[in-house]
């Protein structure tokens, strides 16, 4: 059975994003340092958006961890609102929503259903892991089917704004499995859910 992975940039007192939801990096909330992008490129190559690919000479890099990444509508409306209608059109890409109606893009599925209930069917399929790359709302759907977080934590505290999991109280216990400071002071660390 595949793993569901919550691989997500966090600042140190947990958020994801600004209170507003903008992209975390056009804000400078989460701007990777340049001599952090090698690392990342060699560790997890497929989550680099496919329009990165080519420009930073990983167009043919071949996905180390993850073949399938799954988001919540917010999440992609970041994309859609800088006029990327597949961020990762090298992965199978699923995106939960309720309100939307027609994928902008045919590499896209729509999944209107209970998330949890389509998570199980795709981790029931063969292949690598399955990415959740955000947004929190659907994070706390999923929680009971995350089988591993690994945050990239990065040297900022914002103060305030998209928790890790928007959701209820529900305290779960993981384990730390590993954890790597990588240049630009970002450290990568991955939690096993007990």
């Amino acid at each position: 059975m595949r793993k569901l992975t919550y691989c997500v940039a966090s600042t140190i007192d947990g958020f994801i994003a600004a209170p507003d939801r903008s992209d975390p990096a056009s804000t400078g909330l989460m701007e990777p340092k340049p001599e952090y992008l090698p690392r990342l490129l060699e560790e997890l190559p497929e989550i680099i958006p496919t329009h990165l690919r080519e420009p930073l000479g990983i167009a043919d890099a071949e996905a180390k961890h993850f073949d399938t990444v799954v988001e919540g509508r917010s999440s992609y409306e970041i994309g859609l609102q800088a006029g990327i209608t597949n961020a990762y059109a090298h992965l199978k890409h699923y995106v939960f929503s309720r309100t939307m109606t027609e994928s902008p893009d045919p590499g896209v599925q729509l999944v209107a259903s209970d998330p949890v209930e389509k998570v199980r069917e795709l981790k029931a399929e063969p292949g690598k892991k399955i990415w959740l790359v955000g947004g929190a709302k659907l994070a706390a759907a999923l929680r009971p089917e995350i089988d591993e977080l690994l945050i990239k934590l990065n040297p900022v505290v914002a103060g305030a704004g998209i928790p890790l999991f928007d959701g209820d109280f529900h305290p779960e216990q993981f384990d730390l499995t590993s954890a790597h400071p990588l240049p630009g002071g970002v450290v990568h660390l991955t939690y096993q859910k007990r």
